[in-house]
């Protein structure tokens, strides 16, 4: 039994030997015959290609490069604020004995307002004075716009207050300086401190929002003596208020 494997096995190495050498001679041929064209490859992967002959080549050895990873693109932060219109939804307010009334001027430089912003590529939301969307409302930063009482002759100026107490007072502080310091720049009232009360610091906004929400509000000026600039120019009063919020989101400290 022995024997008869050891002659199979002669047999099949002969066989393998007859294929080995058929190749062998094979490949010769096609090499000299010029079929086969052998391809000089230096070390450095350069070829040296035949003229006018199409060719396969199998670089040996050449570094596999490795997967990169692409770091994710951070998405930008679109600002978010919320603009509330004083008195509006609500009341008249401030009324001056020609008929005009603060409601319609907070309502008319509010949406200057929110269109600057909104150009700018913010999410803003024009709110009325108790707006039901102000219950946890969630932003960047709220602000309420107001005109002062149209009863005190010889008085101008304006003023910028934030609540009395609350969770983010050291963001609400920088808010109401970037707001006094740009809105002055643009429209050359004075702030006038002595006149904030507590209808300003004790809003009733600020306890219906998210205590995360920085907020603050804007008396704009008085509507006797800044009448004309209140009226006249609403596009300069809301830039001036544009630039203000565009100070404190960008964090600067004026």
């Amino acid at each position: 039994m022995s024997t008869q494997n050891s002659e199979v096995d002669r047999q099949a190495v002969g066989w393998a030997m007859r294929w080995i050498v058929g190749l062998a001679f094979l490949t010769a041929f096609a090499v000299t015959g010029g079929i086969l064209p052998i391809i000089p490859v230096s070390r450095q992967g350069t070829v040296q290609r035949p003229a006018n002959r199409p060719i396969f080549q199998i670089v040996l050895n050449t570094p596999v490069p490795l997967p990169t990873t692409i770091p994710a693109t951070p998405t930008p932060h679109i600002p978010h604020v919320g603009i509330i219109a004083g008195h509006t939804g609500s009341d008249s307010g401030a009324t001056c004995p020609d008929g005009l009334q603060e409601v319609d001027i907070n309502r008319n430089i509010a949406q200057r307002v929110v269109a600057l912003l909104r150009k700018q590529g913010w999410q803003v939301d024009l709110l009325q004075e108790f707006d039901p969307r102000l219950d946890g409302y969630k932003a960047d930063a709220l602000l309420s716009i107001h005109a002062d009482s149209c009863n005190v002759p010889g008085k101008s100026g304006f003023k910028v207050a934030s609540a009395e107490s609350g969770y983010a007072q050291a963001a609400e502080h920088r808010m109401v300086a970037c707001i006094s310091k740009r809105y002055e720049e643009r429209t050359g009232l004075q702030f006038d401190p002595n006149t904030i009360t507590y209808d300003m610091t004790r809003y009733h906004a600020y306890y219906e929002i998210d205590h995360h929400t920085p907020a603050a509000i804007i008396e704009t000026g008085f509507m006797l003596d800044d009448r004309e600039l209140l009226v006249e120019r609403p596009d300069v009063v809301a830039q001036g208020i544009a630039d203000g919020l565009k100070c404190f989101i960008n964090g600067e400290t004026p």
